[in-house]
C-alpha cells in the first residue's frame, strides 16, 4: 500500500476496550501504515548506515489481558529481533506519534553503551538538537525536552541500573498537519534518523 499519513482515527485505536478488539484495531488500521513505512525506508536507512536493516512490527504476542497502550515498527541491523540492539522506532501512543533512536534495557552492552556515552558527553550534546525529547523509560509516554534533563545524570542511571534505558528522538502530535501528509511525513523520518545516525554510530564504538 502507498502510505498516505496518520489520522485521528489511528490514535483512536487506543481508546477501544478489550484486548481483542484493539488488537484487531491495531492489525487492520496502523501495522499496514507501518509495513509500508517501512518498505519506504528500509533501503534508505541501510543506505544510509552502511550495512543491512530490517524492519520489525511489534506484535504484542505475550499480552493476555491488558490492551497495549502504544504500537511501534522498529529498523534494526539484526533480522531475528530489535531489542537487543540500538534500533530506530516510530510509533503510536493516544496522544502522540514518536520516532526514536531507541536503546532499552535488554541491550547485553548496555553498560558499555553508555560508558561510550559518557566517555564523549559533550559531543552526543551536540548530536541531540535542542527540540528533540528524551525518554528513559519505553513503556511511558512521557518525554522531557533536552534543555530540561541532566543529560550527564541521565546516562549515569542508564550505565547503573539495569532497568533503565535512553531513547532520544522526536514527538508529533495527533493535530500536526504532517502526520496527514505521507510524503512530508516520511521526510521528517529519514530527517530524524540522519540526524541520530551518528549516535547510533557512536553506540558500536
Amino acid at each position: 500500500m502507498n502510505f498516505i499519513g496518520f489520522t485521528q482515527n489511528d490514535f483512536d485505536t487506543f481508546n477501544i476496550e478489550g484486548l481483542e478488539q484493539r488488537m484487531s484495531a491495531i492489525q487492520e488500521r496502523i501495522q499496514p501504515k507501518f509495513q509500508a513505512i517501512g518498505d519506504i525506508l528500509i533501503d534508505d536507512l541501510s543506505a544510509m548506515i552502511g550495512s543491512e536493516m530490517h524492519l520489525h512490527i511489534a506484535r504484542h504476542a505475550r499480552r493476555t489481558v491488558n490492551p497495549p497502550q502504544d504500537t511501534w515498527m522498529a529498523l534494526a541491523g539484526n533480522k531475528r529481533g530489535y531489542k537487543k540492539h540500538p534500533h530506530f522506532q516510530v510509533g503510536l501512543w493516544g496522544d502522540h506519534l514518536f520516532i526514536w533512536l531507541a536503546f532499552i534495557y535488554e541491550l547485553p552492552h548496555k553498560t558499555n553503551i553508555a560508558s561510550t556515552f559518557l566517555s564523549q558527553l559533550d559531543e552526543l550534546n551536540e548530536l541531540i538538537p535542542q527540540d528533540y525529547v528524551i525518554s528513559l523509560d519505553h513503556m511511558k509516554k512521557d518525554a522531557v525536552t533536552k534543555e530540561s534533563i541532566d543529560l550527564e545524570k541521565a546516562l549515569i542511571r542508564f550505565r547503573d541500573v539495569k532497568k533503565a534505558e535512553f531513547l532520544v528522538g522526536q514527538h508529533i502530535k495527533p493535530n500536526d498537519p504532517i502526520l496527514q501528509n505521507g510524503d512530508d511525513f516520511i521526510q521528517l523520518v529519514k530527517d530524524t534518523f540522519e540526524t541520530l545516525i551518528p549516535i547510533y554510530r557512536m553506540a558500536y564504538e
